[in-house]
């Protein structure tokens, strides 16, 4: 019995054209984590999405979710899983009620009203399950897709870019209801191109390009690895010469010539060093910041790598 509650093993996906969209893909995925799926858009992401969830079939290689191959078992994997789509396919001239309730009966689920409505409380939509849904924002609208997603209990969730099209507010409301859903024992899997939602709730992250996964690992881990701070000093004028020491550490000038970005590794006397050099050269800056490297950067870097 293997630790990992999915287990993706040489899976590719080509489709009748010879496109190529994912090509020997080997993931595996923890139970109990989030997960986060980063990518732009293109690089493969949905097609993995829905060959997990049984909505295509691969070309090859296996998949096993809880010990269950996905090539024998698709009935029963289909209905562990719940999926969030990206689109907002929902029936606007029903109920909020009447939407969740029609999703779990299409699974054979006998009606519970107590599991529904406390569903409906948790994604803050219990005073909205008697409005239609024409009559709801686009952010409530995605709260009802996570309730139909849940509503025949899954115990896993894939979250399809889940915060797109909605503000900020909103999208750190989702967060919480993500984060929530894991504390109660929910394997969720999340793709996205909003870097700091990984950054800020996933436990690992895996980067995907042109169909190929290009890096796994822990958040914290990557963070620590490669997260390297960067030094940020203003000038008061343009920089026409770099000083002979910036030149020893990774850098960049912005576009305005006012601006140098130093790339700092883990040696914390770095900055002193800097800070001193500049001290002895009499070199004027009107400030100065250490900013820390997010996702974001280190997602960049590789893929300008792969490239």
């Amino acid at each position: 019995m293997s630790n990992n509650y999915i287990e993706i093993k040489e899976v590719s996906k080509i489709y009748n054209n010879d496109f190529v969209a994912l090509q020997n893909i080997n993931l595996n995925i923890k139970k109990g984590e989030i997960f986060a799926l980063l990518g732009p858009n293109g690089a493969g992401k949905s097609t993995l999405i829905n060959v997990l969830c049984g909505l295509t079939h691969h070309s090859s290689g296996t998949i096993f979710i809880d010990n269950l191959d996905i090539s024998q078992n698709r009935k029963k994997i289909k209905s562990m899983i719940g999926l969030v789509p990206q689109e907002l396919h929902l029936e606007s001239f029903e109920t909020v009620l009447d939407n969740v309730n029609y999703s779990r009966g299409l699974w054979g689920k006998e009606k519970n009203e107590k599991y529904i409505f406390n569903l409906l409380e948790k994604l803050n939509l219990d005073s909205k399950k008697n409005n239609l849904l024409m009559q709801l924002s686009g952010g409530m609208k995605r709260r009802v897709l996570i309730a139909k997603a849940l509503s025949h209990q899954p115990i896993i969730l894939f979250l399809d870019e889940p915060s797109a099209g909605v503000d900020i507010e909103l999208r750190k409301e989702m967060w919480k209801i993500i984060y929530n859903l894991k504390k109660e024992g929910v394997t969720i899997i999340l793709t996205t191109h909003y870097i700091e939602e990984a950054e800020e709730i996933a436990d690992r992250v895996a980067f995907i390009n042109d169909g190929k996964i290009i890096l796994v690992e822990d958040k914290k881990t990557l963070l620590n690895k490669l997260g390297n701070n960067k030094l940020v000093f203003t000038f008061n004028k343009l920089i026409n010469k770099i000083p002979s020491f910036i030149k020893e550490y990774p850098h960049k000038i912005n576009k305005d010539k006012n601006t140098i970005e130093i790339l700092l590794s883990k040696d914390k006397r770095e900055v002193s060093e800097i800070l001193l050099n500049i001290k002895k050269s009499n070199i004027d800056y009107l400030d100065f910041t250490i900013k820390k490297r997010s996702l974001e950067g280190i997602f960049v870097d590789f893929i300008k790598k792969k490239k």
